[in-house]
């Protein structure tokens, strides 16, 4: 509303701080983890993290990665978070939550998100490990038994059934955990598994089942009730990139969390060098079958804001399974993906990195092959 009233048109409302790549799972459908070792291995200081808080003013701190946990100083990153009066939402697979949960203290401020894609046989295999399912569980009982805030992120793929999602909500909210983010995954770049990612009319296919499903369940979600019902078909918009910037060991990164195109020195000049009408559905081919919430929810707040009204209908009457859908964003004028992935990463690298990056590039190259 402050921005509103300001007249600001572009503004951040979370911050996404990735101080690190390095994770202890390999799921198929990230794309975050495939960086020569060098890069893995590197860390975004405490102080550098302050900064770029400092610098973007986004009252919401998500803390993606890898694995959080991994940074031997993330106790102290959140800490300095906290103190400055921003929420944070730290979010862990909780492989390492309950050995690492005596170096955080409960505070309204601060709240766990932990990664469950579905009941335990789907949770373990979309993370491609036995038993991470009970541990998570068991972390997650122990965090709100300890006073801590925690919520449950879902992403769900092509693969998810309505009726186990359906129970898998309902298990959750079992738990004792505040709410569930759920979102649709991203198709990205270099994600291992991308036969598993949905498109557009497979998605709200989908939310509209789950949804039906869910009337009555009792269901909490950690989202804004019009990003749900843009889920389910029944708002179209264009993304908010700038909604949710990206800081990570590259920088700020050109244009989103999801598309890694670029990267800039300041949050400043990634606000006011960026083109941000090369991207989103309609603009661009990775971009076309994206309606994740990081890029999306900034959109339905904004809307939130322009017409609450609207919002409380949906909030009010539920989000509707069976209206027609919206109607879809035209592909027809789209640009075609360009595929910088590779070529930033190998940049940021020095000559003996580049090397070993040469090495370990062939090596994989030869076990894919055999």
């Amino acid at each position: 509303m402050k921005q509103r009233f300001r007249g600001v048109e572009r503004y951040p409302l979370v911050l996404m701080l990735e101080p690190l790549f390095r994770c202890n799972l390999a799921c198929p459908g990230c794309g975050k983890i495939d960086y020569p070792k060098s890069i893995l291995d590197r860390r975004l200081s405490v102080e550098e993290c302050l900064e770029a808080v400092d610098e973007c003013g986004a009252p919401i701190v998500s803390i993606p990665g890898g694995e959080p946990l991994i940074h031997r100083e993330m106790d102290k990153i959140v800490e300095g978070i906290v103190a400055r009066k921003k929420f944070v939402y730290l979010c862990t697979n909780a492989l390492l939550l309950k050995k690492k949960l005596d170096l955080f203290t409960p505070s309204p401020y601060l709240t766990f998100s932990v990664h469950l894609d579905g009941l335990q046989e789907e949770h373990d295999i979309a993370v491609d490990q036995d038993g991470v399912f009970d541990k998570a569980v068991a972390a997650i009982k122990e965090t709100v038994d300890r006073g801590f805030r925690v919520t449950v992120n879902c992403t769900l793929f092509n693969n998810a059934e309505p009726e186990k999602v359906s129970e898998f909500f309902d298990y959750v909210s079992t738990l004792g955990v505040e709410s569930i983010t759920v979102s649709p995954g991203y198709a990205y770049e270099r994600a291992p598994a991308k036969n598993h990612f949905l498109r557009r009319r497979e998605t709200k296919e989908l939310f509209r089942d789950i949804f039906r499903r869910g009337k009555g369940r009792g269901w909490v979600f950690n989202q804004s009730t019009l990003y749900l019902d843009f889920l389910a078909g029944n708002q179209e918009y264009m993304c908010t990139p700038w909604g949710n910037p990206t800081r990570n060991i590259f920088g700020w990164q050109k244009p989103c969390y999801l598309v890694g195109e670029g990267y800039t020195s300041s949050f400043r000049e990634l606000m006011e060098t960026t083109d941000w009408d090369a991207y989103g559905t309609g603009r661009y081919e990775k971009c076309a079958n994206c309606m994740v919430h990081c890029g999306f929810e900034p959109t339905s707040v904004a809307d939130t804001v322009k017409h609450p009204l609207k919002a409380l209908r949906v909030w009010m009457k539920g989000v509707d399974t069976e209206k027609p859908m919206a109607p879809e964003i035209s592909l027809e004028n789209q640009r075609p993906a360009e595929y910088v992935f590779e070529k930033h990463v190998y940049d940021f690298l020095s000559d003996d990195e580049k090397v070993v990056a040469d090495e370990e590039r062939a090596d994989g190259e030869r076990a894919r092959a055999s």
